[in-house]
């Protein structure tokens, strides 16, 4: 929590809440259905939530924005940035049902009026979005498959609309059929070393 307090100065009392009841919520719902790996809930602020918040400092998402996130897992990072974006509309996706009820309670808990989750395939999704966000759900050149198509041709953000990825290692193999993309490296914002090879990519539509 401190980092996250640290990184992001302006969060309302009523944000800073919905942050502090993560660690619990998450903790009571894993011991039930297993959406983050046992070593890693202790670390839950760091690996998830501050991951999943890389994304906002790339991105600032205007009031209305809408935001799908494909292969949610247990609400990553669909939960973290509707708590910091409360004015940006988020729609939260996985093929596995216990994960999405998951988000479902979390979000309940938090009293999160802008986020939905459902158990859906993105190839199956009609509706169009501003941004697509995921973490490393699976390559590049696959996650383009499942969602081409899916965003809105108007910009009203400084990046193009299109997809903000979150992933770790060398991408270079990856992207090469991908010339557009932009990599954007969270060691330069966030000092811990889990996020030493993780970047956020932009790959616009």
């Amino acid at each position: 929590m401190k980092e996250i307090l640290a990184q992001f100065p302006d969060l309302t009392d009523a944000q800073i809440t919905q942050f502090e009841q993560l660690y619990d919520l998450y903790q009571d719902w894993n011991a039930k259905i297993n959406v983050i790996s046992r070593k890693d809930i202790d670390e839950l602020y760091t690996k998830h939530v501050l991951h999943s918040l890389g994304i906002a400092k790339i991105m600032q998402f205007k009031p209305n924005t809408s935001v799908m996130d494909v292969g949610t897992g247990g609400g990553f990072p669909a939960i973290p940035l509707a708590i910091l974006f409360p004015e940006t509309k988020f729609y939260a996706i996985d093929v596995i049902a216990k994960k999405i009820k998951v988000v479902n309670e979390v979000a309940t808990a938090l009293q999160l009026q802008n986020i939905k989750a459902e158990q859906k395939r993105a190839e199956l999704v009609t509706d169009k979005f501003d941004f697509i966000v995921s973490r490393a759900v699976t390559n590049m050149p696959d996650f383009v498959t499942w969602v081409k198509g899916k965003t809105k041709k108007q910009s009203v953000h400084e990046l193009k609309n299109g997809i903000l990825y979150l992933k770790g290692g060398d991408l270079t193999d990856e992207l090469k059929d991908f010339p557009k993309a932009t990599l954007y490296n969270l060691s330069d914002f966030f000092t811990d070393e889990f996020f030493e090879t993780k970047k956020v990519v932009h790959l616009p539509f």
